[in-house]
């Protein structure tokens, strides 16, 4: 998955609007414009698109969790250079204020099963011997459960 694809679907998923997604950067101190959030939700084949950097995806994935779960005391978390699947899967396993059982839960409503021991494996340190690395099917599936929970009207 693409991180433009991974914010266009959190954008329709938890139905946010530019102003919505605008105040997201703004709960980390970053700041956007509304044309680069028009420019990152466009889908690839327009000339406008352009493509969200991690940066910038770690940034709204931080706002999120801020928004959803208040703002920690003390310095805030520096948005990472380099994202992948595990991180973010771990960023909105914060944001939702997720268990292991909500996720399985979230992904049994996509007919995606998986266990609690293949699930923890995604949170581990990447040094970790368990540790596993998540797949696009996984994180996709996890996105698509999340729309059918928290906005179940969208259809895909």
């Amino acid at each position: 998955m693409n991180n433009n694809d991974i914010l266009r679907r959190l954008r329709f998923t938890f139905d946010f609007t530019d102003s919505d997604m605008i105040s997201l950067f703004g709960a980390v101190d970053a700041t956007v414009t509304r044309s680069q959030i028009s420019d990152w939700l466009k889908k690839e084949e327009d000339p406008a698109s352009q493509e969200i950097s991690d940066k910038d995806l770690a940034t709204f994935l931080n706002g999120f969790i801020n928004q959803r779960r208040g703002k920690r005391e003390g310095e805030q978390p520096r948005p990472e250079d380099r994202l992948n699947n595990n991180l973010i899967f771990r960023k909105l396993k914060i944001a939702l204020n997720l268990k292991d059982t909500d996720i399985i839960e979230i992904l049994d409503l996509v007919g995606f099963p998986i266990s609690t021991h293949e699930l923890s494996a995604f949170f581990h340190n990447p040094n970790h011997r368990k540790y596993r690395p998540c797949q696009d099917q996984i994180l996709r599936n996890f996105i698509h459960g999340l729309q059918l929970k928290y906005n179940p009207k969208i259809e895909e």
